[in-house]
């Protein structure tokens, strides 16, 4: 989702020189594809947008899975950018390396500061690890390379499959289903009351290039819009957007996540940029986009 909004920007920008592999022409848990590749096509600006990915149930099954391939992802492309002499560097965190009980909103000096969430801790684990090895290759190399963390992102080529999705788009698909074949009930995880901040991806894509021409600092940089709204606000949003009119069920057996996930956006504000597309545009935009989907099954 995110390296193909990154990709729409930059030919829209006018790039022509993009050196892109889809998963099966580059496998970057191996360390010699990735050798080869970078050996071969010298990049001089890298973006590690490619992660193993998804949704609370997801990281509950496969913390393991998690934890290991987005390290060896990392490990390699970080580590090859540093050999082949990358002249800019991007890594995408997640704001899951934020405590558990962190303190709102999340300013980038506390990660470290208190014990993560439980239920996706392997993926946590791995995205700290990434920006610390940026950091630390940065202080004893010289690598220049930033660390940006997005909230909460959606949008375009989002997956709408329950098991792997994230919050946002797995309520559009449940809320457009429910509406196509007449359910009057919508089930939906945990209380409703935890709070998380929503950015479109394209916006997303807008800040990583922003920052990458005009940050260069060591510390990690936050990027969102500095508010939230709770999973029961969202839900509303989205049953008005989709012309759902029955009732919303809560199954309270199922874990919400961390309370509360707000990013401290100064860093990035002071720097320029601002995101554009409001969360009702984007609800919007992403049930039409739903709909295409369903209509070339």
């Amino acid at each position: 989702m995110v390296g193909s909004a990154i990709v729409r920007l930059l030919k829209k920008c006018g790039f022509n020189n993009l050196v892109m592999r889809s998963r099966k022409q580059l496998d970057l848990k191996d360390y010699a594809d990735v050798g080869h590749f970078f050996e071969a096509e010298k990049p001089d600006v890298v973006i590690l947008a490619a992660a193993r990915v998804g949704g609370i149930q997801a990281n509950i099954d496969y913390p393991g899975e998690f934890l290991y391939e987005n390290l060896a992802i990392q490990n390699n492309v970080i580590h090859q950018s540093y050999l082949h002499r990358v002249k800019k560097f991007c890594f995408l965190g997640s704001s899951c390396i934020y405590p558990k009980e962190c303190s709102q909103p999340m300013k980038e000096e506390y990660v470290l500061t208190g014990p993560l969430e439980p239920t996706n801790e392997g993926y946590a684990l791995a995205k700290i690890s990434g920006l610390k090895m940026v950091q630390f290759y940065r202080k004893q190399y010289g690598f220049n390379g930033i660390c940006v963390i997005p909230c909460n992102l959606y949008g375009t080529n989002d997956s709408f499959d329950l098991v792997h999705s994230h919050v946002l788009s797995a309520l559009v698909k449940k809320f457009v289903d429910a509406v196509d074949s007449g359910t009057k009930d919508v089930v939906i995880w945990g209380t409703g009351n935890a709070r998380r901040e929503f950015m479109h991806v394209d916006d997303a894509a807008e800040a990583i290039l922003f920052l990458i021409e005009h940050y260069d600092l060591p510390q990690i940089i936050n990027i969102g819009w500095g508010k939230d709204v709770s999973i029961k606000e969202l839900a509303l949003l989205i049953a008005e957007k989709t012309g759902f009119k029955g009732d919303l069920v809560w199954d309270t057996s199922k874990p919400d996540g961390m309370l509360r996930k707000c990013m401290d956006v100064s860093r990035m504000k002071a720097i320029g940029y601002m995101p554009k597309i409001t969360l009702e545009e984007g609800v919007q935009k992403t049930i039409e986009e739903y709909r295409v989907l369903l209509s070339h099954r």
